[in-house]
């Protein structure tokens, strides 16, 4: 049994996601879908079971401690690691096809390390990316790079070297080569990792803008809590390998288990960390209520001025007779 949150963000039991192993019963077919993933290295047991279902156009989330298993599905899922389970991409099984060819099926995968071209322009790069179409002519992937670069906002940098870029500016750059594909769904492992607060706060809506003219379908591994909570319209919980909850971000983050997953079962661990466990930090109306608690704390006594020092003042000496 799996825990599902709930709208009241109360844990409902849940069938095994293994004992299904049928397409998806869906109105339209699903951007993804995948039913009993699980794989083990040696002895442990990284996935067990997992169901994952993105809908088009949707943006979902995935949260979870370190270890947890949310890179190892997102190999999974793309073809990367052989595991159990099937997996499909706009409702065409591709559980037994390598990641190439599910990337022509439609699925887009970015890494938490962006390999790119460091020699090479962000223009050249783009290009590239594009003329791993077979079908696509130099003339139509210059185009299509063109395209991208104005998507991404990336003209003012589109004859930069890769190398003279920002951390933050590669990603984007990382992110414009899988949609030269355009794919219909794609896995963003970490987007904002390592990249400054300022470009971190920049990628939400980025990224949304991106679903908003695509109708690309974003599954997410995230460790930035207020950027995922901004974007994601349900999140998956993972722990150990399994899934502890899946529903409304809101719900889930604040949801029992999930915050044992990531704080333990310590009654005072607990405690410590408040209400938004997981979440964000407190409310900015309880920002000036601590301050004014820490200038209401009494200030030490001054110590007592000390005395002037004595000074000698010298004597002249008395003539001798003489």
């Amino acid at each position: 049994m799996t825990a599902v949150a709930s709208a009241t963000g109360t844990i409902e039991p849940h069938d095994d996601p293994g004992s299904n192993m049928n397409a998806p019963e869906a109105a339209s077919p699903l951007a993804l879908a995948a039913r009993g993933i699980g794989v083990s290295f040696g002895g442990l047991r990284a996935l067990d079971a997992v169901d994952v279902d993105v809908a088009p156009g949707e943006i979902v989330g995935v949260i979870g401690p370190n270890g947890a298993g949310k890179t190892t599905l997102f190999d999974c899922l793309s073809g990367f690691v052989p595991c159990e389970g099937r997996v499909w991409v706009g409702g065409t099984d591709v559980s037994s096809l390598p990641p190439h060819r599910r990337a022509r099926a439609g699925l887009g995968r970015s890494f938490q390390d962006a390999r790119l071209f460091t020699s090479m322009t962000v223009l050249d790069t783009l290009r590239v990316a594009c003329e791993l179409d077979a079908h696509r002519s130099e003339r139509r992937s210059t185009a299509r790079a063109l395209e991208l670069i104005e998507l991404f906002g990336l003209g003012p940098f589109g004859n930069k070297l890769i190398r003279e870029l920002s951390t933050g500016t590669r990603r984007i750059v990382d992110l414009a080569c899988v949609l030269a594909q355009a794919p219909s769904v794609v896995l963003l492992d970490e987007p904002s990792s390592g990249i400054a607060q300022r470009e971190a706060e920049a990628l939400g809506p980025l990224l949304r803008g991106l679903r908003d003219r695509t109708g690309c379908a974003l599954l997410l591994v995230e460790h930035d809590m207020p950027l995922l909570l901004g974007l994601a319209e349900r999140v998956y919980a993972l722990e150990t390998g399994t899934v502890i909850a899946v529903g409304a971000p809101g719900d889930v983050v604040h949801h029992p288990e999930v915050i044992r997953s990531y704080l333990g079962g310590d009654p005072a661990a607990i405690a410590r960390s408040g209400d938004a466990v997981v979440v964000e930090p407190a409310p900015a109306q309880e920002r000036p209520r601590k301050r004014a608690a820490q200038k209401a704390t009494p200030p030490r006594k001054a110590a007592a001025p000390r005395k002037p020092a004595r000074t000698k003042t010298a004597t002249p000496k008395r003539a001798r007779d003489g």
